[in-house]
């Protein structure tokens, strides 16, 4: 089956953009980025969609220019579905331990036992208005046997596991779906923001050394603390690079556009960088003179919301009980993650190394040469996710390999579309390569 292809789009509904993202896996284990489209996102307000009008809007432009951006149009592939992040203040998680009796004790636990398990762990009690989103095995005992992290095989009575549960808001949830829905797709997987920039940005080393991802986004930081190569604790901390935008608008008395450049072209977060006679001249508005602005006074807006939110960040660090276990460090991406100085700054704030985190080391080839910045992380990350989610449908060439190579012509792009699954054949990427 290696000249198949399976193709993943990835929707990303942020608070300052909505981005999709197409990609497939070469023979390499690399994402090949075959397009990527984003457009403003005015119907969410951090990290929730409140306006679905506007998010469909929104949502329809960004897929459009993705199809576009596709070697400007010359690989064509219809989009039916997408797997979609979800963040926002309504995330919350839990530990939860649940337990089954198997009725035929003869035999070995099996898979099934284990899907059995997590299955009648989706029906956790849940306060009114929650719904699990995802349910995390940690570890799992058998009997007296404890800390097994795979009891497929093992002769026993009682199984039960570890859960890390994460729960959101059914509203929020919903209006996810009807946007999506309302735009003309399906929602294939809803996934975890910082779990798909999780595989974006962190290596197999880091996830089992210990280490903390810290994803600043327009409207909230969302944090999820990993060891063993397993998800400890998620939290999400209600500010983003919106709110420094908004402290620049009111510590510099400029307008938010103006706001917005000033962190994105001269922002640092730390203050001692920069010098005290830099200035930035920026132009009046109303036939009023140009305005001057402090490159430190700048800095020093900016440091102190940052510092702010990395002391929310080291609270819930100390909150897992894994500050200590950080071997990895902290790894901090998304949007926000390119003002300049801020892992010095990270680590003056909490003590712990700091990297900033680039989905490079996944990709391989890409036609939009920005898809490799942090700020694109979680786009990259979801379609890894579902790429790795669907690759077992791959081991079944034949229920569709006749039906692939029906679909091809013209050298372009064969597709399978059913229940949004396509395919790209080697040979239709010669116009792409």
């Amino acid at each position: 089956m290696s000249d198949i292809k399976k193709v993943i789009v990835g929707l990303d509904i942020g608070t300052t953009k909505v981005c999709a993202i197409v990609g497939t896996k070469n023979d390499h284990g690399k994402i090949e980025i075959l397009g990527m489209g984003k457009a403003d996102s005015l119907g969410v307000i951090r990290g929730e969609v409140r306006n679905i009008e506007k998010t469909v809007k929104a949502i329809r432009e960004a897929v459009e220019k993705a199809k576009q951006s596709m070697s400007n149009g010359k690989l064509r592939i219809e989009i039916n579905s997408v797997h979609v992040g979800i963040a926002g203040q309504h995330i919350k998680s839990l530990q939860h331990r649940n337990s089954i009796s198997r009725p035929n004790t003869d035999d070995e636990i099996s898979k099934q036992d284990v899907e059995k398990l997590i299955k009648d762990t989706h029906n956790l009690a849940l306060p009114p208005g929650d719904k699990i989103i995802h349910v995390i095995p940690q570890e799992y005992s058998v009997d007296d046997f404890t800390d097994v992290s795979d009891p497929v095989g093992i002769a026993g009575v009682r199984l039960s596991g570890n859960f890390h549960i994460i729960t959101g808001h059914v509203d929020a949830i919903k209006n996810i779906y009807k946007s999506v829905n309302r735009a003309g797709l399906d929602v294939a997987d809803l996934i975890l923001e910082p779990l798909s920039s999780s595989d974006a940005v962190l290596t197999q080393e880091e996830l089992e050394a210990g280490v903390c991802l810290v994803d600043i986004g327009g409207g909230t930081t969302d944090v999820a603390i990993f060891k063993k190569g397993m998800i400890k604790h998620t939290a999400v901390i209600p500010f983003g690079g919106n709110i420094i935008t908004d402290d620049i608008v009111d510590g510099c008395q400029v307008l938010r556009n103006q706001a917005e450049l000033l962190k994105l072209k001269f922002g640092s977060a730390l203050a001692d960088e920069n010098k005290e006679n830099e200035i930035v001249c920026i132009p009046g508005f109303h036939g009023r003179p140009p305005k001057e602005v402090s490159v430190k006074n700048l800095a020093m807006v900016i440091q102190a919301r940052v510092e702010e939110i990395f002391e929310s960040v080291l609270y819930e660090i100390k909150s897992s009980g894994l500050e200590r276990k950080l071997n990895a460090g902290i790894v901090i991406t998304g949007g926000g993650s390119q003002l300049k100085h801020l892992d010095k700054l990270v680590e003056f704030v909490t003590g712990i190394d700091t990297r900033i985190g680039y989905p490079n080391e996944h990709i391989s080839k890409t036609i939009v040469e920005e898809i490799k910045s942090p700020m694109y992380a979680t786009g990259v990350g979801l379609v890894i996710k579902g790429l790795n989610s669907e690759e077992e449908v791959l081991e079944q060439p034949e229920t569709i390999s006749a039906d692939i190579k029906q679909e091809t012509r013209n050298g372009f792009l064969s597709r399978w579309v059913e229940k949004g699954k396509a395919w790209l054949n080697d040979d239709d990427m010669k116009d792409y390569s």
